[in-house]
């Protein structure tokens, strides 16, 4: 049987914790970072843990993960 093709924008933007759990950066912090308060900003720093349903999803698309 062939291989299954892993989504190539999925293993640019979600890595995998030791516990199966997927992480990825947080949205919001690119630009138009001016009107947003001080804890906004830092609040949206580093990564975050996606929910469980989102986790499902991911790995669809990551076959080998």
């Amino acid at each position: 049987m062939s291989k299954l093709k892993t989504k190539s924008g999925a293993k640019k933007r979600f890595r995998f914790t030791a516990s199966g759990k997927a992480k990825a950066g947080v949205a919001g912090k690119r630009h138009r970072l001016i009107s947003h308060n001080g804890k906004y900003i830092r609040q949206n720093r580093g990564t975050q843990v996606m929910s469980d349903a989102d986790t499902i999803k991911i790995k669809s698309y990551m076959p080998y993960a």
